[in-house]
């Protein structure tokens, strides 16, 4: 039975996304309590998932990388993963927190050596690749995964294949008899950073995501492009693996837009300008890129980098919400509408549309386990009601990974001040 020691000095994280690791690891590096709490079986969330930051095109396991050692080496800090927060009751200082734990069915004694995954032959879709791959029953999340610790896919649970994995294994590592468990323990303050979800492209009927192969999201785009990702970093097409030299980037797909989210998502804009260079890298001068947008929405710092993709001779930017997506005979993907410049019609083919989808909240609205208040599109208002729970990153608003790593640091911030006026310490 997992224990917990915490107090109403102990400071809950909800979420191990970047958010959610700045917060709890700032959070412990004052010398708090920090419990933090990740429903996946790794911490680092979507921002595990992209290949490249922008502006600066680096890679993000470099960040990942310092703050999962950051998370090793603190004492103060208890990790909990495939683990869900289902009740909080009590009042600023005083809060009681229910978490349930999934079974992993590995225990610490994994040293991630693969051996349970070289006997079990069940595959199911890789959701850290979107669906775009496919993983085996037992699994490393991926390459950087921390934990280290390999896990057992619960539909294989009961089957032979599990007791084989269990065979393999050199170091008692497996239990299959692992149950789930609720634990409750104290906690003085709250900070909530279960992060964004995409947009579910689906429900934009016109643009065809659930009806043609070679529509994707900018997403899943992200995977396609990373070496280590379902394609093996090679831009192809997924119904045929023809390379997708000719690409259409579609903005403000499901955003400021009355039939979907109002708001706009902020990082689209930059995601497509990214992406675009990776269209024009792999194929430098057969590339053929074009960007279908109502604005361009890179301001401060970004302005610049779009400057500089804006000088690529492959890219060329539409000023248009293309009205459909459709297909031909051969699987080519035609974006039709009319350009809001010129007012002319088009219905062009290209090897691939990517769907720069929008950011909405992970956790619905009346998904929560504490009263809060959220504003219209389901993100988390800084209101004196939310008491001691507060916001970071993603769960407050449509963040890029820099402004979500400065809102989650001054989330840690007052969530310490809590717990200080619990003490009584001056801040």
């Amino acid at each position: 039975m997992t224990e917990i020691v915490a107090t109403n000095e102990t400071i809950l994280v909800v979420g191990g996304g970047i958010s959610g690791m700045t917060a709890a690891l700032e959070a412990a590096e004052t010398g708090k309590q920090v419990v933090l709490v990740e429903k996946r079986p790794y911490l680092g969330g979507r921002t595990t998932q992209l290949y490249k930051y922008f502006p600066k095109l680096c890679f993000p396991t470099c960040g990942l990388e310092i703050n999962q050692r950051r998370a090793r080496m603190n004492p103060n800090l208890t990790l909990l993963t495939l683990a869900e927060v289902t009740r909080i009751d009590g009042t600023p200082g005083n809060y009681q927190a229910t978490v349930r734990l999934h079974p992993r069915y590995v225990n610490e004694n994994c040293t991630a050596c693969g051996d349970c995954a070289t006997v079990v032959n069940t595959e199911f879709a890789d959701e850290f690749n979107y669906g775009l791959s496919q993983r085996k029953g037992a699994y490393l999340p991926y390459r950087m995964a921390q934990p280290q610790r390999y896990v057992i896919d619960p539909r294989i649970i009961g089957t032979p294949e599990a007791e084989q994995a269990k065979a393999a294994c050199q170091y008692n590592a497996i239990d299959l008899d692992m149950t789930p468990q609720e634990i409750t323990f104290p906690c003085g303050a709250i900070v909530w950073a279960t992060g964004w979800q995409p947009y579910d492209a689906a429900k934009i009927q016109p643009y065809g995501y659930d009806r043609i192969a070679n529509v994707v999201t900018s997403v899943e785009f992200e995977r396609m492009a990373d070496p280590n990702g379902p394609f093996g970093g090679q831009l192809v097409r997924p119904s045929d693996g023809k390379p997708a030299k000719k690409v259409a980037f579609i903005q403000c797909a499901g955003s400021r837009d009355r039939n979907h989210l109002l708001h706009c998502s902020r990082i689209c804009c930059m995601a497509s300008l990214k992406q675009a260079t990776y269209v024009a890298d792999a194929y430098q001068d057969a590339a053929d890129i074009r960007i279908f947008y109502i604005d361009i929405r890179a301001i401060d710092r970004f302005e610049d980098f779009y400057n500089k993709v804006s000088a690529i001779p492959q890219v060329k930017f539409i000023k248009s919400k293309p009205a459909s997506v459709t297909v031909d005979k051969d699987g080519n993907p035609i974006v039709n509408g009319v350009d809001t410049e010129g007012y002319h019609r088009y219905a062009e083919p290209f090897d691939l549309v990517v769907l720069a989808v929008g950011m909405e909240p992970a956790v619905p609205k009346d998904a929560f386990p504490v009263p809060i208040v959220v504003n219209r599109a389901g993100f988390i208002e800084a209101a004196p009601e939310n008491g001691g729970v507060f916001a970071a990153g993603g769960a407050s608003d449509a963040l890029d990974v820099n402004r979500a790593v400065q809102h989650a640091t001054g989330a840690a911030l007052r969530a310490v001040q809590v717990v200080n006026r619990v003490r009584g310490v001056g801040v």
